[in-house]
């Protein structure tokens, strides 16, 4: 099963959408799926309350963060190569889906879905596959 279907059967599962993105890559950055579980749990539904971005993005972000980071308490230096993995991640999202609010994505308001939740959790999959994994290193 691709990483992509295994978000979506986690989100079936009663996963958000940041922790069905975020549990799949648990091997790429080297913490438990229960971390990534916990750490993601405010993210789902634009951070609970639909003002903020896709969780699926944000989940994508967290993972960026966890595989490019140095972790250098003494002598951060990966920032500004993070942060462009993140410009990244949310330009190819926004250009992708059209948005990277959750309400604007759900259609709220508007009743014009940009696209629906399982598909945004493909999508923040694939983006991490495609940016984060390329750019900071399988």
């Amino acid at each position: 099963m691709s990483r992509s279907e295994e978000a979506v059967a986690l989100q079936g599962g009663g996963y958000n959408c940041a922790q069905s993105v975020a549990c799949v890559f648990a091997d790429e950055v080297g913490v438990s799926k229960e971390f990534l579980f916990r750490a993601n749990e405010g993210f789902g539904g634009g951070a609970g309350t639909g003002e903020g971005i896709c969780g699926a993005l944000s989940a994508a972000i967290m993972i960026a963060g966890l595989k490019n980071s140095s972790a250098d308490l003494e002598n951060p230096t990966s920032k500004g190569s993070t942060m462009k993995l993140s410009r990244q991640l949310m330009s190819t999202f926004k250009n992708d889906v059209g948005s990277i609010i959750c309400r604007e994505i759900k259609g709220a308001g508007t009743g014009k879905v940009l696209m629906a939740c399982p598909d945004c959790v493909r999508k923040g999959v694939e983006l991490t596959e495609k940016i984060v994994l390329r750019e900071a290193g399988a």
